[in-house]
């Protein structure tokens, strides 16, 4: 497999970032959604700061994500696929994009409305960007709450679409993303 991408297929590069910010995206949604629910305890703090770190993570994992899709060809949809479908299956990929970048900031904010400075796995310490305001931290919760929701209807539209090409469709679409 080649390192960056063609006209017809991804490079291990972008397959790499695809898959791995997948299982951390749909780890963090899977975690967040228990970890809310259950009551203060120290494997819920623990939870809680595991979510946060992993949160940075994918957060600066789709700058260089970005970064490398800005600097490589993206392969082309085949041209059977109609054009009303090409809209949508780029929408719904710069809607991912913008979900994961938009999860971890509001994460980040939720933390600093707490008077927390995030830590990036202990390595450093990001710092805050506002100040401490309980309504904030409510504000920013619930964004951050509604922006996972959005997030996992895209998620689950972008793989019935990946799906629907493969089994349906019986084209290569799918099979350009696989390594």
């Amino acid at each position: 497999m080649r390192i960056k991408n063609t006209n017809d297929r991804y490079g291990i590069v972008a397959v790499t970032f695809h898959w791995l910010m997948a299982l951390l995206v749909i780890g963090l949604l899977c975690v967040g959604l228990y970890m809310t629910s259950l009551k203060i305890s120290a494997q819920k703090l623990q939870l809680y700061g595991w979510h946060k770190e992993f949160g940075l993570l994918v957060l600066f994992l789709v700058i260089i994500r970005l970064s490398w899709r800005f600097i490589n060809i993206n392969p082309t949809l085949p041209s059977s696929i109609p054009a009303w479908q090409r809209f949508i299956a780029h929408a719904v990929q710069w809607a991912l994009l913008g979900f994961m970048i938009a999860m971890p900031i509001t994460g980040w904010l939720v933390t600093s409305a707490a008077g927390l400075a995030p830590s990036f796995f202990g390595l450093f310490v990001l710092p805050t960007l506002v100040a401490p305001d309980d309504h904030l931290r409510h504000v920013f919760a619930d964004m951050h709450e509604w922006i996972a929701y959005g997030l996992i209807a895209t998620i689950c539209a972008h793989v019935g679409a990946a799906l629907k090409h493969h089994f349906i469709d019986k084209d290569d679409v799918l099979r350009r993303m696989l390594p």
